[in-house]
């Protein structure tokens, strides 16, 4: 709005003007508007650097620091998109916004990937002052450390002096909704909104945890006779199914109802015995039979009962009725205190081993039964040994675990699978998948086990795809059937050469079973193979680095 005695001065000049010097001036000045106003938008610009940095196990972590990346540089950000593992850690202390995406795994433990990150805070006395930061913490509520690497890594930022930006934001299973809102957070606290629909998350839609109510239609001892092992195939009906080959089902067994009686015997509760457990009466026996964690606990709930008991206990893992045996509760206060500190029972995951579009409405499984020693003596996997003891028709409630960096590739790509003892499961659903959907790919199978005669895992299935062509190569390694132990990795060195150029043409490379030292050995005979065609060992990490970038080296280990 003008003064008016500026008002009086433009009227008296206007009216001076003829029509084409008004339409001149129009012009003029709305010339002038315009600059000024491009001016200012240029001075609002967001103007920083930002580092965003992943640690992931799945890939979800990676993708969410990707899609924020985009995002990020959208709104005039320069923008370092980087995993922990490759971080420069020096730089941190230099760092002007600091973004970090972490999962959760284990017992709250990081991702491998963040270990090195994790170590270098804890033993170093940084002065962080000058940092910005904020932390999203991916994990699974059905665990009891839920997202414990994220918080860790939030509280130790801040005490060494860095600058909370946004308050540490912790994401379940279906984590699409308030990632978006903590990276509003985050571009709100640098002075910038963020364009929340930009940020779009490509994988499956996830819409938190789905439980089905499944049947077993089959149970088949996939062991011969003379096996030390005890591997089973579950074939299981349920509605609404829907999974992708590489997906796994996620299953939270029951207690030993032996062993819940017994604990009820060592407190002299009666199996009908009631507490108030969360604010809902609820009988201990059922309790401890079907929510609560009574194996092989933790040393942190160890130091738990200790202090409720008010006893010196040694800090090692003990099943819960060895321990009131050793060190009894005296009082019933005291139990039912125990009682609530007890964790819940957290899923076990098993990958699927089975395609929708051979078996519609099921999904299959390949579980061995865990049987280890422990101090001498010889324990038993909890949900192994569950589903072991279940027979067919029998109920069985289950999730789907989406696992989205772990896909099959487009339908004419090469695949490369190795898969020693159950790792086996994902590819039976992949060349599944492959051959129901008209693929044209070739595909090549690593397989090892024990012993040939009564450990080869679905043989005559493998050996059918092999006549039949769906299966272009198999390799196989039995590592007891002769003196010297042969593995899958020295299988693939073997065939160095053709494997090379397999990859070297395009062939996607998967891997799953056991992390060690299986995809440990495995990495180190594809890095020799690699050598073998000439390179270098830095030029070899190089060519497998870019094979991890591309998403051509795929691992679901455990």
């Amino acid at each position: 709005m003008l003064e008016e005695i500026k008002l009086n001065k433009l009227n008296q000049f206007v009216e001076q003007l003829s029509r084409e010097e008004l339409v001149w001036l129009n012009g003029y000045v709305s010339g002038l508007v315009k600059n000024s106003l491009q001016s200012e938008v240029k001075q609002t610009k967001v103007s920083g650097k930002l580092t965003i940095a992943f640690a992931t196990e799945t890939g979800n972590s990676k993708k969410l620091a990707t899609a924020f990346a985009t995002d990020a540089r959208k709104q005039g950000f320069t923008v370092k998109l980087i995993s922990l593992d490759q971080y420069r850690l020096t730089d941190l202390v230099s760092e002007e916004n600091f973004i970090v995406t972490v999962s959760t795994h284990g017992e709250g433990e990081p991702p491998t990937s963040a270990k090195k990150f994790f170590t270098y805070l804890n033993e170093n006395q940084l002065d962080l002052s000058k940092v910005r930061y904020s932390v999203l913490a991916l994990g699974d509520s059905a665990y009891p450390l839920f997202c414990k690497a994220g918080e860790d890594l939030d509280a130790k930022l801040s005490k060494l002096g860095a600058n909370r930006m946004a308050p540490i934001q912790k994401c379940d299973v279906d984590f699409e909704e308030t990632s978006k809102d903590w990276f509003s957070n985050v571009t709100a606290a640098l002075g910038k909104k963020s364009n929340g629909s930009s940020v779009r998350i490509r994988s499956e839609k996830s819409t938190g945890r789905k439980m089905y109510s499944g049947r077993i239609l089959t149970k088949i001892n996939l062991n011969g006779s003379g096996s030390l092992k005890e591997t089973y195939h579950f074939e299981i009906t349920a509605d609404d199914l829907n999974y992708f080959p590489g997906d796994a089902i996620g299953i939270v067994p029951k207690n030993n109802l032996s062993e819940v009686e017994s604990v009820l015997r060592a407190v002299q509760f009666d199996q009908n015995k009631s507490i108030l457990y969360k604010g809902n009466e609820t009988i201990l026996c059922e309790l401890l039979l079907n929510k609560l964690s009574i194996s092989y606990l933790p040393e942190r709930l160890i130091e738990k009962y200790a202090k409720i008991v008010n006893q010196n206990i040694p800090l090692i893992r003990m099943d819960l009725i060895d321990l009131m045996k050793i060190y009894p509760p005296q009082t019933e206060n005291q139990v039912i205190e125990i009682i609530h500190s007890l964790e819940p029972i957290t899923p076990r995951l098993y990958s699927i081993s089975s395609s929708l579009l051979a078996h519609d409405g099921e999904v299959h499984i390949t579980v061995a039964k865990n049987c280890f020693q422990l101090d001498g003596v010889t324990r038993h996997g909890l949900c192994s040994t569950y589903l072991s003891s279940l027979t067919e028709n029998a109920s069985i409630d289950f999730y789907v675990h989406k696992n989205s960096q772990f896909r099959l590739p487009a339908g004419d790509k090469d695949v490369i699978m190795i898969g020693p003892g159950t790792g086996i499961a994902p590819f039976r659903s992949f060349i599944e998948e492959r051959i129901n959907s008209g693929a044209t790919g070739k595909s090549w199978l690593f397989f090892g086990d024990q012993h040939f005669d009564s450990d080869f895992l679905y043989q005559t299935e493998w050996q059918d795809y092999v006549k039949t062509g769906a299966l272009t190569k198999m390799n196989v390694a039995f590592s007891r059937d002769q003196e010297e132990k042969i593995y899958v990795q020295h299988k693939m060195e073997q065939h160095a050469t053709e494997l090379f150029k397999w990859i070297d043409s395009g062939a996607y490379l998967y891997v799953c079973g056991a992390k060690e030292p299986m995809s440990v050995d495995v990495v180190n005979s594809v890095l020799k193979i690699i050598q073998a065609s000439g390179k270098s060992q830095e030029q070899a990490t190089a060519y497998l680095n870019q094979l991890i970038e591309e998403g051509r080296y795929l691992k679901d280990v455990y």
